[in-house]
């Protein structure tokens, strides 16, 4: 399945003009033949915003989502992308799949979250994995921080994730995660990860880029830049159940040894 990261920031603060960037990312997509364009994490809004996330801040069936089935159902791609979520009195950092036929198809609240700026803001998820089948993938969702826990990761593989979307702002100095980290998650994991990173100066965050798509071969398909960019690569099914029935790792695992993890 043809799979596109869109690495950029949008413009933090105003979901009308992120929703205009992402339909102009989405046509790109699709005419490079995409059927999954992934955008970072708090693309609708805007991550370093302070208040202002409690304010925009939607149910996952709000009108922005009705707005990107609109544009998903118009390009002919399936989306995923990050927002500020509201549910009651809480918000969640989460990240959602809207189908190529504007059907949400799952809603992921981060679990993990970074640093005084995420704990001040958002209430963390309690689901270890959500998954959804798309492409003749099982794709599941996590976002930015949940990537760097390898028993979230696992989990995901022990439930049959095939391609793992990550939304992300990752910021300097942890540069580490998208170059080294990302790759070794998909290998050990025997999964395509989809790394979509935000990109450039926001409040006190210098977010660094580096989005990729990692296959279970420890190889970045498609690597971004520092800049504004969108990559597209290839999640290839069978390359995937090659490097499984070749790749011992899950099969020789012994949990009995595991059990001070839990």
């Amino acid at each position: 399945m043809r799979t596109a990261l869109l690495q950029s920031s949008g413009r933090p603060g105003s979901v009308a003009e992120n929703l205009k960037v992402l339909d102009a990312a989405a046509g790109r997509a699709a005419a490079a033949g995409a059927a999954l364009l992934t955008a970072p994490e708090m693309f609708l809004t805007g991550y370093a915003i302070g208040d202002d996330i409690a304010r925009l801040a939607e149910p996952a069936d709000g009108d922005s989502a009705d707005a990107i089935a609109d544009l998903a159902t118009r390009h002919g791609l399936a989306i995923a992308y990050g927002y500020p979520e509201r549910d009651g009195g809480t918000v969640h950092n989460s990240a959602q799949l809207i189908s190529a036929t504007g059907d949400r198809l799952m809603n992921h609240r981060k679990a993990h979250l970074f640093g005084g700026f995420e704990r001040d803001h958002f209430t963390p998820g309690e689901q270890a994995v959500v998954q959804a089948v798309l492409g003749g993938l099982t794709v599941g969702l996590m976002i930015c921080y949940d990537v760097e826990f390898p028993e979230y990761v696992r989990a995901h593989a022990l439930a049959g994730t095939d391609l793992l979307l990550v939304p992300t702002a990752n910021m300097h100095p942890f540069q580490l995660v998208a170059e080294s980290m990302i790759p070794v998650r998909a290998w050990e994991n025997q999964m395509y990860v989809a790394y979509a990173n935000r990109v450039g100066q926001e409040g006190e965050f210098e977010f660094f880029g580096l989005s990729a798509l990692a296959g279970p071969d420890g190889i970045a398909r498609a690597r971004a830049g520092r800049g504004e960019e969108l990559v597209v690569a290839d999640a290839d099914p069978a390359f995937l159940a090659a490097s499984r029935e070749a790749n011992p790792y899950l099969k020789d695992r012994r949990p009995g040894l595991y059990g001070s993890l839990v």
